[in-house]
């Protein structure tokens, strides 16, 4: 009992010493030093699967290789958006987010794109099919969860039709996210000639090392001229609803223009990691294509291996930089304190800062973890609605009717450090405007929170709040 007391703590040392040299957050080290001291063996246990850095581990790190860097010169606009003369006005007013982010994922802004926003499932998906019938060259799809079902099946009747016409057709999936995909599925997409791949797949081996490490995005490409990502995964909850939370109200964005060959730029890049080979570094499937329209889009590319966190530093500078108002919809609002603390100065000082998220919640854990912020943000002059019905999975910020991003992130540490993410910053005052519109529409049904009525909650409700706050630096 001795000797293993003596291998315990020589070993909760040596991790104390890990968290020193490479934590990441002041608070989440303290957090994990804390379980490894105070939580017997599941302390230590749980910070192998969840709490290592992987900044310093090669195996996160994607195939940065000159061919990627090559690629991504072709992919990049190349406009001059350093000369004041030639900076359209919209970026004008956004000049340092547009180099934040160009610096952050390495994307500049593209010029002459049609975004279309696309709400909840049956929209999203009629849309992603009729682009889909229309291949001629390939089809590249990403998701972290695709589940069996009818849309399932749609898929893949489109797919294996495709290959017969003789278009490529490139399948990624999350291997966590889409545990349920059954291997007679993925099978028989592969007898087709479909390539499939499992991001990060779930191997005994390296099961520890890679399970708090997941690829959240969603992307679908239609031979570089169609373009789709935000916050739907294909599940058949999002068309006939779930029978716990019911109808799950999301929202997506097609994209048209040269903007997509960003968007691809990123699916090359997790195809790399994932198989193995640079057989998308390729010219051939980015196509120089300025639509009638004239939206500005950036592509906004965040992972565990990122040099920085750039979701959270495009989320940090909108709200930063906002003159009149910024509006957050978000299922999962775990800030943290920088995030927290700029929706609080900004709320302090004047702009309109409201928060729409949804009564209910998948998980009862992140319910009451979303909820231990609550106090303090309502106290600073931040609005807070909570939606009624369903679940609110979008994932969309909109600020002072110039400038709005969509996408897969989530407003948590999960997003900003853990997951590989996208989103697309859009600056157009039209889009933004629209977006508006339908936020305020949700805030009218939905329920306001009152600071001085949510100080009578009840002692439980708190306590359930404290617990779930421990939390919330690992989740």
């Amino acid at each position: 009992m001795t000797i293993a007391l003596i291998i315990y703590f020589l070993m909760a040392f040596v991790l104390m010493g890990r968290l020193l040299l490479y934590g990441v957050r002041p608070t989440k080290t303290l957090a994990w030093l804390l379980a490894i001291f105070t939580i017997p063996v599941g302390g230590m246990l749980f910070y192998f699967i969840l709490g290592r850095n992987r900044k310093k581990n090669k195996f996160y790190t994607l195939k940065k290789t000159k061919a990627v860097s090559e690629y991504l010169e072709k992919v990049e606009n190349n406009d001059p958006i350093d000369k004041e003369n030639n900076v359209p006005t919209a970026i004008k007013n956004h000049l340092k987010l547009v180099k934040l982010v160009t610096k952050g994922s390495n994307f500049t802004p593209t010029f002459g794109n049609e975004l279309i926003p696309l709400k909840n499932g049956s929209t999203t998906f009629e849309a992603i099919f009729s682009a889909m019938e229309t291949a001629k060259k390939f089809i590249h799809i990403q998701y972290y969860i695709f589940e069996e079902g009818d849309l399932a099946e749609r898929f893949k009747s489109i797919l294996i039709q495709k290959v017969k016409e003789g278009v490529e057709v490139r399948f990624l999936y999350d291997a966590l996210g889409s545990r349920s995909l059954s291997n007679k599925y993925i099978n028989s997409l592969k007898a087709e000639g479909i390539e499939v791949y499992g991001f990060l797949p779930m191997h005994f081996g390296k099961l520890i090392s890679s399970i708090n490490y997941r690829n959240h995005r969603k992307i679908v490409i239609v031979d570089g001229i169609y373009g789709f990502t935000g916050g739907i995964n294909v599940a058949d909850k999002y068309i006939s609803g779930d029978p716990v939370l019911g109808t799950w109200y999301d929202m997506h964005l097609q994209l048209k223009g040269n903007v997509v060959n960003s968007l691809q730029a990123v699916f090359a890049m997790d195809w790399s990691f994932a198989s193995g080979t640079d057989n998308l570094l390729n010219t051939k499937y980015l196509v120089k294509h300025i639509t009638e329209k004239h939206s500005i889009a950036q592509v906004v590319a965040g992972g565990p291996d990122s040099d920085f966190s750039s979701i959270h530093q495009h989320y940090f500078s909108i709200i930063n930089s906002a003159k009149k108002y910024v509006y957050i919809t978000n299922p999962y609002i775990i800030p943290g304190e920088a995030l927290k603390e700029a929706l609080q100065v900004a709320a302090m000082s004047g702009i309109d800062i409201r928060l729409l998220l949804s009564t209910n919640s998948d998980s009862l854990l992140v319910k009451w973890t979303v909820r231990s912020s609550f106090e303090d943000l309502l106290e600073a002059g931040v609005k807070i609605y909570l939606y009624p019905d369903g679940f609110l999975h979008g994932k969309v910020i909109i600020s002072d009717d110039e400038l709005a991003t969509i996408g897969t992130a989530n407003l948590d540490i999960r997003s900003f450090e853990e997951n590989y993410e996208v989103n697309v910053l859009i600056y157009d005052s039209n889009i933004t405007t629209e977006l508006k519109q339908d936020f305020l529409k949700d805030c009218e049904k939905s329920e306001p929170l009152d600071y001085e009525q949510y100080l009578k909650r009840p002692k439980k409700e708190r306590l359930k709040e404290g617990i779930a706050k421990v939390f919330s630096p690992v989740l």
